[in-house]
């Protein structure tokens, strides 16, 4: 009996550890990342589009939380949006709006937002299919852009 109970014990540990270890990941959640840069775009000159900028999201489930800063853009930051494309590289549609906080004279602040997915959109996420967008007064159609990958 004394080695079936270690067995069972064992088991329990090992059970245990195992459902810590889920825990753990589903705290930490599944981390992205994106660099900031400028977008060319038509009939824009090339002097009203410029800065910087870096982001971050990590996905908990179906909830995505996503951060981010920005500095050096040619005019002040109007809007953010997290966007959505049909690939890669490829441009689409706003799909939620972030909130961005300005600093100074606008041309440098943080974004930010937490959003609940659909299952399509998780995939879509880990496909690398969601950018984000800063728009600003010199660039109403985008200013600053970079995709979340991995």
């Amino acid at each position: 009996m004394t080695s079936k109970k270690t067995v069972i014990f064992s088991l329990l540990i090992g059970v245990g550890l195992h459902l810590v270890g889920i825990s753990l990941r589903a705290q930490t959640g599944e981390k992205f990342r994106g660099r900031l840069a400028p977008v060319p775009a038509l009939g824009i000159a090339p002097a009203t589009v410029a800065g910087v900028g870096s982001a971050s999201a990590t996905l908990a489930g179906r909830k995505l939380t996503v951060s981010g800063t920005f500095e050096k853009m040619a005019s002040a930051a109007t809007v953010a949006h997290l966007c959505l494309g049909p690939i890669t590289g490829v441009r689409g549609d706003s799909v939620f709006d972030l909130t961005v906080s300005k600093t100074g004279d606008g041309t440098s602040g943080t974004i930010a937002g937490t959003f609940d997915l659909t299952p399509q959109q998780v995939e879509a996420l880990k496909k690398g299919k969601f950018y984000i967008q800063i728009h600003s007064e010199g660039a109403p159609n985008g200013h600053l852009l970079g995709w979340l990958l991995k």
